[in-house]
């Protein structure tokens, strides 16, 4: 115990660990089937606007209190407020969690790509449960900064990437697993579209809305006139703050592939194919990631041979041509692909479809035994852990690795057709040092995050 006894977020974990008997006033007991105000997690969101904030926002809200909201435009923050017309309101996420941290037991982080770190940061060194959307970050370096966080500070975490809290994500490992589809070799995965494609350059200013405060949006990045072109969605087509689609769905749908093949670190990574390169925005490409062997606990002998993972994105997704012999209906809902010795699979959404392909294979196949539990729900994993209940199955341990590989995908097309070796554990590439100017981000004035030793 503290000098002070314990602070709420102890005392949630210690009742959930242990069955605690206590005589309560009757004002504060909740009816039949619910919890007690005391036993509910006070919430902190940070962003509740723009495309995920105010669902983030609203899925955790549904059990939990939601204690204080910040975002750094005021009209998102009204808006939110309508709906948690209890909780504080901040702008700035330093006020929110200098002020209020030890009042809080976690914060959802549903902000752009280039500022999940600094913010994530922030509140675990304050001791502050933390849920961030995906990507965990926008570069390599950041997503290793945040793995080393979580050893440090030893708060719960969870990355959001939904689908790794699916069942069919979890039948799909089981299937891997099984042997039912051999040696897997190769992994193939693509998402089409994008974020302003049709932007080259940087868009004429225009004059910041009264709600906005454009400098907390900035951030760590460099200082760049206001359009409505980049906020409050197109900001993901950006390289200066996102990650395009790699970011945006890829880390949903290589889910299955890094959890079932235990992907860990690749040894190199290829642009195979890019176009519309320009200074401002994300191009269309294509790449692949070589992983080599890997122990796989799950597994007979303990170990998965090497295994390349493809991926396709914006224009090149429609290049991608499946095995001759699947149908139009085989692949219809499937982005992501594995080939094994034995036969192929396909996972859709987010993971949350899988089934053997060509899909009349599954007519008398029977699934493998369950191996890994199933999930109450990403959200309420993430909640239940908060509470002392268990550990979430996206940690940031798990996350910021996954994250890593991913993002180096993002950096591969500005040197096509060129293989760049990667070494994980110093975190840079071997064969070319202008391909690790892009592992780091720069970051501006007073905004430097300094790395952590663990």
């Amino acid at each position: 115990m503290h000098k002070k006894g314990f602070t709420r977020r102890e005392f949630l974990a210690s009742t959930a660990a242990a069955s605690i008997f206590s005589i309560v006033p009757r004002n504060v007991v909740a009816a039949a089937g619910e919890l007690a105000p005391s036993d509910k997690l006070n919430l902190g969101a940070v962003g509740v606007g723009g495309m995920q904030g105010l669902n983030d926002t609203r899925a955790v809200g549904t059990s939990e209190n939601i204690y204080a909201l910040c975002d750094v435009d005021e009209s998102f923050l009204k808006k939110a407020a309508e709906l948690f017309p209890k909780a504080k309101l901040y702008r700035n996420y330093r006020d929110l969690i200098d002020k209020e941290h030890k009042n809080l037991d976690g914060i959802t982080i549903t902000i752009p790509d280039h500022m999940h770190a600094t913010v994530a940061l922030y509140a675990m060194q304050h001791g502050v449960n933390v849920y961030c959307q995906k990507p965990l970050t926008q570069t390599v370096w950041e997503a290793r900064l945040l793995t080393k966080a979580a050893q440090k500070y030893k708060v719960v975490t969870q990355m959001g990437n939904q689908g790794y809290s699916s069942e069919a994500t979890r039948v799909a490992c089981e299937i891997m697993w099984s042997g039912a589809l051999g040696d897997i070799t190769e992994v193939h995965s693509m998402s089409g579209g994008g974020f302003a494609r049709d932007i080259t350059a940087w868009p004429a200013a225009e004059p910041v809305p009264a709600t906005l405060d454009w400098n907390q949006w900035t951030g760590r990045a460099a200082k760049h006139d206001y359009s409505k072109k980049i906020h409050p969605s197109n900001w993901r087509g950006f390289l200066e703050y996102g990650s395009q689609m790699i970011g945006d769905w890829g880390i949903h749908m290589l889910g299955p592939a890094n959890w079932g093949l235990q992907l860990g670190s690749p040894v190199s990574v290829e642009c195979t194919a890019v176009e519309g390169v320009n200074p401002v925005t994300y191009p269309s490409y294509a790449c692949k990631m070589k992983f080599a062997e890997r122990p796989n606990q799950y597994v007979p002998g303990g170990k998965m041979g090497p295994v390349t993972v493809y991926w396709y994105e914006g224009s090149m997704a429609a290049k991608f041509t499946p095995p001759a012999e699947f149908t139009a209906e085989d692949v219809k809902g499937i982005n992501e692909i594995f080939v094994g010795s034995k036969g192929y699979m396909g996972t859709g959404g987010r993971g949350e479809s899988v089934t053997l392909l060509p899909r009349t294979k599954m007519t008398d196949y029977a699934l493998p035994p369950q191996v890994l539990k199933r999930s109450p729900g990403h959200y309420e994993n993430w909640i239940q852990a908060c509470k002392g209940n268990g550990e979430t199955c996206s940690p940031f341990g798990i996350a910021g690795p996954y994250t890593e590989w991913v993002l180096l995908g993002a950096i591969s097309w500005r040197f096509p057709n060129e293989e760049l070796l990667w070494d994980a554990k110093n975190l840079r590439f071997t064969n070319n040092e202008k391909a690790n100017d892009f592992v780091k981000p720069v970051f501006r004035r007073g905004w430097k995050l300094k790395d952590i030793r663990v």
